[in-house]
């Protein structure tokens, strides 16, 4: 969809009006039976194989979240390198992110790593009937952090003016974080020739009117979005463990081999609830693949996945960080997006970490315990 026919489908649909919004439904909270406060442990294995070569070799693999949360415990760390390689767990200040950097000097044969966290987790659901009492405050700073833009989330000119569209006439920000989730339901769609999750590129999205992606483009724009009301806002990068037992087939890992298993997902900052997670990119996902495919938004399966979506995730997912804008360590490459994937660079030049035949990588997860 063109710029010019994206501007004419929004008039069309009253979104340009002042009531704009009174057209979309306030989503009820419904609580999933299958939802459960049992933590699993889970083994994640990523192993890198990268090609032979002569010249300095650098890996970056992104490891599960340091901090602890309701949802999700790092337990350990550790690695297996070939030929001696150093490496060492790099936190990146701004962000918390965290990676486990190797270095081969000079690489003669081909350069192997193995990468193992152990985590624990489990399903996740923030109570939106009524404000409760957080047992700590989100401190200031971070607040701050995530109400900043990023190089690919702008939260001015175009992205602003859609927000304030979307959220008026909503005051709380519990509300207008709805009002912004349903938008992004309605009007994106998920493209499945969209390579890996996505870029995130809110600012072309807007101004071309190409709204289609997948999930690290359609939450980036939820959270672009969020950040230009007033709304602290973050994705949340990170890989799908096991298959959905919430009775969604597409959204779970169907396999034990999860190297296409990245998926993001996002959250927003509401005062009296916490961070709430969010996905609206699992439900255009929904839309286009469970079942027989192309459901529309008023099937009963998409307003189930749409109405959980919104203040709960299943624990089927590990997450690993909420940057933007990476500087990968001892790299003089630009920065990336986001960290999601392993990353390799040799004699000074990243190569395409989504290219199977010039980075070879496998990841799985185990279950260990419930």
């Amino acid at each position: 969809m063109h710029r010019r026919e994206f501007i004419r489908f929004l008039s069309s649909t009253g979104f340009f009006g002042v009531s704009g919004l009174s057209t979309f439904s306030v989503l009820a909270e419904e609580k999933p039976k299958s939802l459960s406060n049992t933590w699993r442990t889970y083994e994640l294995q990523t192993r890198v194989q990268l090609p032979a070569h002569n010249s300095p070799i650098q890996l970056w693999v992104p490891l599960a979240s340091a901090t602890a949360t309701n949802s999700q415990q790092l337990l350990d760390t550790s690695w297996t390198l070939s030929d001696g390689a150093q490496a060492t767990v790099v936190t990146l200040p701004e962000y918390g992110v965290q990676m486990l950097h190797a270095v081969w000097p000079q690489a003669s044969v081909s350069p192997t790593a193995l990468v193992s966290n152990r985590v624990k987790v489990r399903d996740r659901r923030v109570s939106l009937t009524q404000p409760a009492q957080v047992g700590r405050l989100e401190d200031a700073e971070v607040l701050r952090r995530y109400l900043a833009p990023t190089r690919l989330l702008p939260i001015d000119g175009r992205v602003r003016d859609v927000a304030l569209r979307i959220t008026q006439g909503h005051e709380a920000p519990l509300d207008k974080a709805r009002a912004i989730y349903q938008w992004v339901v309605a009007h994106t769609c998920r493209q499945a020739s969209v390579p890996g999750c996505g870029v995130g590129d809110v600012a072309y999205m807007l101004t071309s009117g190409n709204l289609n992606g997948k999930c690290a483009d359609i939450n980036a724009l939820f959270v672009a979005l969020a950040r230009a009301a007033g709304i602290p806002a973050r994705d949340a990068y990170g890989i799908r463990l096991a298959p959905s037992k919430m009775g969604f087939t597409s959204l779970g890992a169907n396999s034990q081999q999860l190297s296409r298993a990245q998926h993001c997902r996002a959250e927003f900052y509401a005062p009296g609830y916490g961070w709430v997670p969010v996905d609206p990119a699992d439900v255009r996902k929904v839309m286009l693949e469970e079942a027989e495919g192309n459901l529309p938004l008023n099937d009963a399966r998409v307003q189930a996945a749409q109405t959980f979506l919104f203040g709960a995730t299943e624990g089927n997912w590990l997450a690993y960080n909420h940057g933007h804008d990476i500087q990968l360590p001892g790299s003089t490459e630009p920065r990336l997006a986001f960290l999601m994937y392993p990353q390799a660079e040799i004699n000074g030049q990243l190569i395409n970490s989504l290219e199977p035949d010039q980075f070879r990588y496998s990841i799985q997860a185990r279950l260990l315990s419930t």
